[in-house]
């Protein structure tokens, strides 16, 4: 009885200090990491606006949004509001239709086409928000 006594005793203590050393356990990342993650975070989607911002700037677009009767002001106004998936995506368009303008490919109705797309999701997003 007088072992019972000691391994429920040690037991007892054991459970009661448990959940203390549990709870200094370090955390699986630091302060300084999560603010480098986020500050990563905003400069790329702030280079995902400024591609599609680069890209309405471009003449051509300019022109065949004006064709397609888009408003480029309106698309403008817009990049603003774009986030996570819908910007990196819109990003990704208007970087490739960037190098094919810049590297001086002509625009045929493919690279048309995909600039009317990007317009008109960059407005549709601006209005359904």
């Amino acid at each position: 009885m007088h072992m019972f006594r000691r391994i429920l005793g040690v037991a007892l203590a054991v459970m009661l200090c448990a959940p203390t050393a549990w709870a200094q356990q370090s955390h699986v990342i630091n302060q300084s990491a999560l603010d480098q993650a986020v500050q990563q975070r905003v400069s790329q989607d702030q280079a995902d606006r400024d591609a599609i911002r680069s890209f309405l700037q471009n003449p051509q677009v300019k022109s065949v949004a004006a064709r397609a009767g888009l408003s480029v002001e309106k698309a403008q106004a817009a990049v603003s509001t774009l986030q996570g998936d819908e910007l990196r995506q819109a990003a990704g368009q208007a970087r490739a239709v960037n190098q094919d303008l810049a590297g001086g490919a002509t625009v045929v109705i493919t690279t048309t086409t995909i600039i009317i797309i990007l317009l008109v999701i960059i407005i549709i997003i601006a209005l359904a928000k």
